[in-house]
């Protein structure tokens, strides 16, 4: 009993029909090295006729076509994997009129076959796998078996691998300059499913992985994003302005409170959009100048609402901080120290209220899950402290050793580094001034 899995019916050809001993004139055996052994009867005329392999196995300038039995008996040797195909293949030879696409049944029938139709070197089944193959959806598992075959055929699968690629840059820059605007629109809540993959799929396209990052040099992208988010970034200020008018009357409006939420989740994303970029100037500027305001809605926000708006505040915030604290962007000496203390006792307040959720609900232990934030929001506090003058970091750390909650952030390195500077500091600056040739050296 032969093997098959496709689903159609084998019509006869002329009056002849694949395995029906009493009429054919060739066998046609097909084997594995793992023991798999199938003889299918077959008639010469058609293998012929479907095959330019079985033609020139059959034709007289074959090496063994002297040998006894050579012509009526081929033996093809192949892969376990394509066994099956081979047979569904001698199938198709017999169908009354040419294989069509309807025939083929999957993506997965259509690569084994097409692998195994170039090998016997079929043109007429070869062009109706390419058909298939170029017309219908692929999953992402028989997308790599298809990149696995087709490569290799030449301008032929140009149609199959269309799909595959690199599109113009032009157009590129056009979908990406279209999907940032509508992913930093603020949609209605009803879009929001759609805007979230948006902002997933920019940021994928930017972030680099095994493959390099995606037109992050490209000027008019840079221009576009920054045109974007500064507009995000205004309608945010302009509702903190109106939150902090009137705190008490403005809470009370849920309206306001879940587009404030809404914000902060697009900042969120922004804010590692535009480090991506190198184009986060504005974003951090404009954090900066908005802070105390921002604090003072976050911090009424808790009362009136849940923990999760004032960490989306400082999953915003780090981002900010950071990019402070290790230099990306240069501040003076009292925009460093008025971010450290607008933001250090926040985080203070939020850090507790969030160690002590005990819920079981899923959304409660997110908040408690996510340490890399407080590691990050610790390191870059760190930082902007050891870069501020050394009585500021005195000021930073006294007011540390008195608050009880000294277990974060951690300021002990700060602390140590601040500790070897002052007891040095008279003999390292006495070196300078002794090293200094410079009279009168301030």
């Amino acid at each position: 009993m032969l093997s098959v899995y496709l689903p159609f019916v084998c019509f006869n050809l002329s009056d002849h029909r694949i395995g029906d001993r009493t009429t054919s004139d060739i066998v046609v055996r097909i084997r594995t090295q793992e023991g798999r052994d199938d003889w299918i009867y077959c008639h010469s005329h058609i293998l012929v006729d479907k095959s330019k392999y079985f033609a020139d196995r059959l034709s007289d300038s074959w090496p063994t076509c002297q040998i006894l039995d050579s012509r009526n008996c081929i033996e093809v040797h192949c892969e376990e994997s394509d066994f099956d195909h081979h047979i569904v293949i001698l199938r198709l030879f017999y169908f009354t009129s040419d294989v069509s696409v309807t025939d083929i049944g999957s993506v997965k029938n259509a690569v084994g076959i097409l692998r195994v139709a170039i090998h016997l070197v079929c043109p007429q089944i070869v062009s109706t796998c390419v058909g298939y193959l170029e017309s219908v959806p692929w999953d992402e598992y028989e997308e790599e078996e298809v990149l696995k075959v087709i490569p290799g055929m030449g301008s032929q699968a140009e149609a199959v691998l269309a799909r595959l690629q690199p599109v113009n840059p032009l157009a590129v820059i056009k979908i990406f300059i279209s999907a940032i605007q509508f992913a930093t629109s603020s949609p209605p809540s009803s879009m929001n499913d759609l805007k979230v993959s948006s902002q997933e799929q920019l940021e994928y396209l930017l972030t680099e992985d095994d493959d390099a990052p995606f037109l992050t040099t490209a000027d008019e992208i840079k221009t576009e994003a920054k045109l974007c988010v500064n507009g995000l970034l205004m309608r945010f200020v302009s509702l903190v302005d109106s939150l902090v008018g009137d705190l008490q009357e403005s809470m009370a409006e849920a309206g306001k409170i879940e587009l404030f939420q809404a914000y902060l989740n697009d900042l969120s994303w922004t804010s590692q959009i535009v480090t991506k970029l190198e184009i986060s100037s504005d974003f951090v500027l404009t954090w900066v100048e908005t802070s105390v305001k921002i604090v003072k809605v976050a911090e009424e926000a808790c009362r009136e609402s849940s923990l999760h708006i004032q960490v989306k505040v400082l999953e915003v915030a780090v981002k900010v901080l950071e990019a402070i604290g290790y230099g990306t962007l240069i501040l003076p000496t009292m925009k460093r120290l008025q971010m450290v203390k607008v933001w250090l006792p926040f985080v203070r307040l939020v850090k507790p209220s969030v160690d002590s959720v005990a819920s079981d609900d899923d959304n409660d232990m997110l908040l408690k899950s996510n340490d890399e934030l407080w590691q990050s929001l610790e390191s870059a506090f760190v930082s902007m402290i050891l870069a501020l003058p050394s009585s500021d970091q005195a000021e930073i750390l006294t007011e540390w050793f008195e608050n009880k909650q000294i277990h974060y952030p951690d300021l002990t390195e700060a602390f140590e580094v601040w500790c070897y500077r002052s007891k040095v500091a008279k003999r390292r600056l006495a070196l300078l001034d002794k090293n200094d040739p410079t009279p009168n050296r301030v």
